[in-house]
């Protein structure tokens, strides 16, 4: 312990000397724009909207009158015979469906997620410019398991106060000792022949609800 030590501060040594006489950093400038995009919010969600379907995740929109009965015809079409419900995911969200609902109490082990079909969230915000949904375990998202292995994920975006234009806007919007999610489409991968897999590391198919007034 001792040598290492010793070979470490001698190191350190060396390096303190040879910047003894290096001139200051300069001053990092900040002058660049936080977007690129127009403050418009019909155009952010337009924008949202477009590269999310870039991004393959099948977007909606909806009021919030009309979410229970898209989200019960979404998870009809899909076959899902069960899905996970994040503890604070408003109640009202399911009341279209005859699907079992699946609560995340006890919590649920890896073997019981796997066998369910889809889960439905929230979120913490959407990036119009990069087309992505962050979460951040918040509630009506539960923890980060449940959006991670069933194969369906469904996640509402309220249009109104959860969109941003870029991640620059985002970032001072969230916590960073929460453990954050950022979701740009499906879960996907290429080998090396470029041949796309999809669902190797989290749901195979992303449907995201756009809730407008």
């Amino acid at each position: 312990m001792t040598s290492r030590s010793s070979s470490r501060e001698r190191i350190l040594a060396k390096v303190r000397s040879a910047l003894a006489d290096a001139p200051d950093a300069p001053e990092v400038t900040r002058d660049y724009l936080a977007s690129h995009t127009s403050d418009d919010p019909a155009a952010l969600l337009d924008l949202l909207h477009e590269n999310l379907t870039d991004y393959r995740a099948v977007v909606h929109r909806s009021t919030e009158h009309h979410l229970p009965s898209l989200i019960g015809r979404l998870l009809a079409d899909q076959g899902a015979r069960t899905v996970v419900v994040p503890p604070g995911l408003p109640s009202g969200w399911l009341a279209s469906t005859r699907v079992e609902q699946c609560f995340d109490a006890g919590p649920l082990v890896p073997a019981e997620l796997d066998s369910i079909d889809a889960v439905i969230t929230g979120c913490a915000l959407a990036v119009a410019e990069t087309g992505t949904i962050v979460l951040d375990a918040g509630p009506g998202q539960g923890r980060r398991a449940l959006t991670l292995v069933p194969d369906l994920h469904i996640c509402v975006v309220n249009a109104s106060d959860q969109v941003v234009a870029s991640v620059s806007q985002a970032l001072p919007r969230l916590d960073a000792t929460r453990p954050l999610t950022w979701i740009s489409g499906p879960s996907a991968t290429s080998d090396i022949e470029l041949d796309r897999v999809e669902g190797v590391h989290g749901p195979r198919r992303l449907e995201v609800v756009l809730v407008i007034d």
